[in-house]
Formats: structure tokens, C-alpha cells, sequence
């Protein structure tokens, strides 16, 4: 009786300490796998021989225009003195993030497209994150800020002289910078603080919030808030800019002369047209909250505001722009007649 008593203690013992240890071997396994993640490959890349040299050249042309076509608007606004006003100061600056904002997501693309390692650090993913998070938000707050100045120009125009004044206009350009790359950095802290297993795919053409988020082993339900966040700055910029083109269009259709009617419709046609392209893809893409789209739409949103939306600009700017064009062909005559005086 006594030694079924100890065979039948030993017997419970077993029974005790094997899911124990099973459940410790479980954890040790995770934090391996946890530990062992540090990279992310990119699932949405085609093979180099299947497809892939296909987009590559295209998306590196779509590149060269992007550099070129907001390189030569830099350019021209800054040698140009009939340019030297607020709304040229807002889109040279536009023009110099749209060459950061591209470039932080596009030669990445590149490299995947002809590469057959589509991989990406843990810390480059971050990163990579955080630059385009940082640019894009600045980029709307700059936006925002050329709402604001159209608004004075056409809204109060006696005044607009002595309140747009060259001052004001770095102070907000600055505060968009201090705004845009202070309000990721915390989400982009507390992400690096994350461990991943399982997975390593990221199914995007770059490194975004959702994507990365699904891979962590842990609590992301934080994420809600970090929505909220995103959600309150897209909703804010879009507001103040909707109700200055709104208070804009009505005292547009409000004046007697044609001329200038046309006038102050040309000169904010593009900024309103950069604004609906930019903010619709990334409203769609950053305030749908729990719903879920397809690979294919959540990859074509994607292109639409990292690729496309930065292709149009330089020609919404330029080609569309009476002063712009102008002053591109007064600097591409003097640097002719300069040539020609060299030889």
C-alpha cells in the first residue's frame, strides 16, 4: 500500500512538472524565435526574371522625374526673385520634402525589384518608418500652412503683405518639421521595443505601421490609440484646409471681375489639387480604423501616395503654373545665353 502511495506521488509529480515543462520549453522556443528575427522580407516583390526588371524600370524612371522635376523647381524658385513670395516659399519647400519623402521608400523598391534578397532590417524597417511617417506629416502640416496663406491672399488681401511676412512663414515651416518628426517618434519607440517571431513577411511595398505591427509576438492593442492619433492630425490639416478653400471658392464667386476671378482660381487650382491627391489616398489608407481591403487595394493605395502623388506634383506646380513655367524659361535662357557668351 505504501509503495502505491509513492509510485501514485511520483506519478502526480510527472503529471505536474511535464506541462510545466512543456509550457517553460514553449516560452524558451518563442523567445528564441523572438530573438532570432532580425530582418523582414518583403512578400508584394516580384523575382528579378519573373516580372520584376518589368517594374524596375519604369519606377526608376518615375524616380529620375520625381528628383529632377522637384530639383529644378528648387532651383528655379531660389535664383528667381519675381518668386520670392510665401506661396513659392511653401512649395520650395514642398519640392525639397517630396525629394526626402520619396527617397526613403523608392530605392528600396528598386533594390527588391532587381535583388533576389528583398529583405530589410529590423532597425532600417524602423527607420524607414519613421523618415516617411515624419516627412509625410510635415508635408501636410506645409500644406496646411499654404491653405492658410491662399485664405489671407484672397480672403484679406489689403492685410496679406504685413501678415505673411517672410518670418511667419519659416516660423511654420519649422513648427510643421518640429510636428511632424515629434509626434511618430514615441509610436516608432514603442515599436522598437516590440519582439517579432514567426513570420517575417511584410505584406506592403515598404515598412508601414499595420504591416510590421501583425508580426510583433505581444499586446498591439495600443494600436487603437496610435489610430486615434493618426486619424485626429489627418482629420485636423484636412479641416482647415477644407473650410479655407470653402470660405476661398465663396469669395472667389462673390467678385465682379472676370479677370481676377480667373486669376485667383489659377493660383490656387494646384495647391488644390496636390491637397485632393495627397490627402484622399492617405485618408483611405489611414482612416478605415478596423475594416480591412485586399493585398492588391492596400498595395495600390500605397503606390497611389508613395509614387504617383509625388510624380504629379512637379507637374501640377510647373506645367500648370503660368509664373512657374516662365521662370523656368528665364533660367534655362540665361544659362543658354551664358553659354553662348563662354564660347
Amino acid at each position: 500500500m505504501k509503495q502505491y502511495s509513492v509510485g501514485n506521488q511520483h506519478s502526480n509529480y510527472r503529471s505536474l512538472l511535464f506541462p510545466f515543462l512543456c509550457s517553460q520549453m514553449t516560452q524558451l522556443t518563442a523567445s528564441g524565435n523572438q530573438t532570432m528575427v532580425t530582418e523582414f522580407l518583403f512578400s508584394m516583390f516580384p523575382h528579378p526574371h519573373r516580372g520584376g526588371l518589368l517594374f524596375f524600370i519604369p519606377l526608376l524612371l518615375i524616380y529620375g522625374f520625381i528628383l529632377t522635376g522637384n530639383l529644378i523647381m528648387f532651383i528655379v524658385i531660389q535664383v528667381d526673385m519675381a518668386l520670392h513670395t510665401p506661396l513659392y516659399f511653401f512649395i520650395n519647400v514642398l519640392s525639397f520634402l517630396e525629394i526626402c519623402y520619396t527617397t526613403t521608400t523608392i530605392p528600396k523598391m528598386l533594390s527588391c525589384l532587381i535583388s533576389e534578397q528583398k529583405s530589410i532590417s529590423v532597425a532600417g524597417c524602423l527607420l524607414q518608418m519613421y523618415f516617411f511617417h515624419s516627412l509625410g506629416i510635415t508635408e501636410s502640416c506645409v500644406l496646411t500652412a499654404m491653405a492658410i496663406d491662399r485664405y489671407i491672399a484672397i480672403c484679406n488681401p489689403l492685410r496679406y503683405p504685413t501678415i505673411m511676412i517672410p518670418k511667419l512663414c519659416i516660423q511654420l515651416t519649422v513648427g510643421s518639421c518640429f510636428c511632424g518628426f515629434l509626434l511618430v517618434l514615441p509610436e516608432i519607440a514603442w515599436i522598437s521595443t516590440m519582439p517579432f517571431c514567426g513570420s517575417k513577411q511584410i505584406h506592403q511595398i515598404f515598412c508601414d505601421f499595420t504591416p510590421v505591427l501583425s508580426l510583433a509576438c505581444t499586446d498591439t492593442s495600443l494600436v487603437v490609440i496610435v489610430d486615434a492619433i493618426h486619424a485626429a492630425e489627418i482629420v485636423a490639416s484636412f479641416l482647415v484646409i477644407a473650410l479655407s478653400y470653402i470660405r476661398i471658392i465663396i469669395v472667389i464667386l462673390g467678385m465682379h471681375s472676370d479677370e481676377g476671378r480667373h486669376k485667383a482660381f489659377s493660383t490656387c487650382a494646384a495647391h488644390l489639387a496636390v491637397f485632393l491627391l495627397f490627402f484622399g489616398s492617405v485618408a483611405v489608407m489611414y482612416l478605415r480604423f478596423s475594416a480591412t481591403y485586399s493585398v492588391f487595394w492596400d498595395t495600390a493605395i500605397a503606390v497611389t501616395f508613395v509614387i504617383l502623388a509625388p510624380f504629379f506634383n512637379p507637374i501640377i506646380y510647373s506645367l500648370r503654373n503660368k509664373d512657374m513655367k516662365e521662370a523656368i524659361g528665364r533660367l534655362f535662357h540665361y544659362q543658354k545665353r551664358a553659354g553662348w557668351a563662354g564660347k
